[in-house]
């Protein structure tokens, strides 16, 4: 589940390897895009981990933010 620490919705995601995990990022990237809203992001191999603020807020959480969230669940399903 998404948490908000630090002005930021944080939440890690847990693949079956790294193909899986990069295949995910991809998609990702693709919805980023066209929100432009892009998130901070880091992959070890199987997880992907993602925080989301909005820059031009001031790095703040807003619903940009969330919405995206509410996206990259979304996307993740597909891979549970």
């Amino acid at each position: 589940m998404w948490h908000e620490e630090k002005n930021r919705l944080q939440r890690n995601f847990q693949f079956k390897d790294f193909a899986e995990a990069f295949a995910f990022m991809t998609e990702v990237a693709l919805h980023a895009e066209k929100q432009n809203h892009h998130p901070n992001w880091s992959n070890v191999w199987n997880t992907v981990e993602i925080q989301l603020t909005t820059h031009d807020a001031g790095n703040i959480v807003t619903d940009k933010d969330r919405k995206l969230a509410s996206v990259i669940d979304g996307i993740y399903e597909k891979y549970r």
